[in-house]
């Protein structure tokens, strides 16, 4: 059996030559540029379905001077925050018309050298979105050499423009959370020292707990206190140790992530600890696991992160201006069943 003809691709000339128009009339119809009266454009688009045309980006970015290109650099892509992110910025960016080139930043010094010297001018892309990542003052030259709008999520640095939420102001609600419940004894399971490479994220969530103990007139407990690596497993562990010791009289656990207080709950659950009615834990993130846990949380809306930091960055690509204004993000506490008033203290 003969294998199908290849089909080819529909050309401008094409659709010109079908709807008896000059093909400047049918990329000033299809780019919605230009003087085409409706009536023209109309049978122009009516036209370019029916032939299934697809506009060549390279032409596309011959006339406009841009390649509708976005850049993402990340330094991780399985877990939940990044690729919640991504999502954010990949949907905004498809309903603008951009494609996405994504640039995974590994802990190679070499390959984070070459993306930032190299691959980002390969590419050409018009705009660059950095994902948690803090800059040398070297890679915030090579960005600032592009010439093109650069934002970063999860903070800003000397130059360059950023949004971000308080990490410091969404611990202490969190913490305020339980407090306001009546808890008086309270741990805290944060990010080990080795997380706190860029934007300083746990040491700004721990600061954001003793903050909300110190309003109080309260004291953070060292014994209370417990690290671990942003996962469910690191965070059971974690909770593990802090619930196995006697005495301490904890009615309320602050995990300075969703997964790392879903590892505290499944821990609480094997020691016969009652979530809420002997225990009350509270996360950070907005994690689409928390609702299955119950877990109140504080929600960060990554996803929204994502998507606010694409369209300012794509609405300043349009507007030729040159970087967005720094943002701050918006974050919500959301109740579940993880929290409830304090019973007193845990039997020993």
């Amino acid at each position: 059996m003969a294998a199908p003809a290849r089909r080819l691709m529909t050309s401008l000339d094409d659709v010109a030559k079908a709807a008896g128009v000059s093909a400047a009339t049918v990329s000033r119809a299809l780019s919605g540029r230009g003087n085409v009266s409706t009536s023209t454009r109309a049978k122009i688009l009516k036209v370019a379905a029916e032939l299934d045309y697809v506009a060549s980006s390279a032409a596309s970015s011959l006339a406009s001077g841009r390649m509708r290109n976005l850049g993402v650099i990340m330094p991780e892509l399985h877990r939940w925050f990044f690729n919640t992110v991504l999502t954010g910025i990949s949907d905004e960016a498809t309903s603008a018309g951009y494609d996405v080139t994504l640039y995974n930043v590994t802990g190679d010094p070499e390959v984070r050298r070459e993306i930032f010297s190299a691959f980002l001018r390969r590419r050409r892309v018009d705009a660059v979105v950095v994902v948690a990542l803090e800059l040398s003052e070297w890679e915030e030259l090579e960005l600032k050499r592009l010439g093109i709008p650069v934002v970063i999520i999860g903070g800003t640095s000397g130059t360059l423009p950023g949004v971000a939420i308080d990490d410091l102001a969404i611990t202490e609600l969190a913490a305020a959370h339980l407090l306001d419940l009546g808890h008086e004894v309270l741990g805290f399971i944060g990010g080990a020292e080795r997380f706190d490479a860029d934007y300083k994220v746990p040491s700004q969530r721990r600061e954001g707990f003793d903050q909300a103990l110190r309003r109080r007139g309260l004291q953070t407990d060292p014994a209370l206190i417990g690290e671990a690596d942003f996962t469910i497993p690191g965070g059971f562990h974690a909770a593990r140790q802090l619930l196995g010791m006697p005495g301490t009289g904890m009615t309320g656990l602050v995990a300075a992530s969703d997964e790392m207080a879903i590892g505290a709950v499944l821990a609480a659950r094997e020691l016969g600890i009652r979530v809420p009615e002997d225990l009350s834990v509270v996360g950070i993130d907005g994690h689409e696991l928390g609702g299955l846990f119950e877990l109140t949380t504080v929600d960060q809306h990554a996803q929204s992160q994502g998507a606010t930091a694409a369209k300012l960055i794509l609405a300043t690509v349009e507007s030729g201006g040159t970087h967005p204004e720094n943002m701050d993000l918006s974050f919500d506490l959301l109740v579940r069943r993880s929290t409830a008033k304090a019973p007193g203290a845990l039997p020993v």
